[in-house]
């Protein structure tokens, strides 16, 4: 079981819009299994999730105890169900909520499990928010060194860009032409 994988999914999960079924049919696009199952009661139940999962992120690196105290809450709210599952000896593997639960329910304890998993690891900071102007996207910071401040390339890009731009402005002096 990969809970580093299960912790990035609660991260994309949070940046997915999800306005009806077929926004969280694109979400689960590389997992037919569970887009053929979703209904309306999934998409609201993950839109509830979406928020009550945002602050984890967004939380202060110097308070870890908050980003605990929201996953224990979380997690007594969404119990996880672990049942081994395969297709013969060889194939055994994990799963955190059981083959009837719903696609909210799957979702809810894959992520909650990745995440609690990544805080008792690498521990409580590792999760953020991009702080590209413009971007409310969140992430899992897996660098060795918890550098990461954006939750893409493309807003890192966007971003060194911007400030390389204002750099060369700012040097130019005042009333200075700057090209395109």
């Amino acid at each position: 079981m990969d809970f580093l994988r299960y912790a990035e999914q609660a991260a994309d999960l949070v940046n997915a819009p999800l306005e009806d079924e077929d926004d969280l049919r694109t979400h689960l696009g590389e997992r037919p299994w569970l887009a053929d199952r979703v209904t309306g009661t999934d998409v609201r139940a993950l839109r509830r999730l979406q928020r009550q999962l945002r602050p984890a992120f967004e939380a202060d690196s110097n308070h870890p105890e908050d980003v605990v105290r929201l996953l224990n809450e979380l997690l007594a709210r969404h119990p996880v169900s672990p049942f081994v599952s395969g297709h013969d000896a060889q194939s055994w593997h994990l799963h955190v909520a059981e083959r009837e639960s719903s696609v909210a329910e799957t979702l809810a304890a894959e992520g909650l499990m990745g995440m609690a998993v990544v805080v008792c690891d690498l521990g409580a900071d590792r999760f953020g928010c991009c702080q590209a102007k413009g971007c409310q996207n969140v992430f899992v910071d897996t660098s060795p060194n918890r550098s990461r401040r954006y939750c893409s390339e493309r807003c890192s890009s966007r971003a060194n860009v911007a400030a390389f731009r204002a750099r060369r402005r700012s040097a130019a002096g005042p009333g200075a032409a700057t090209g395109p």
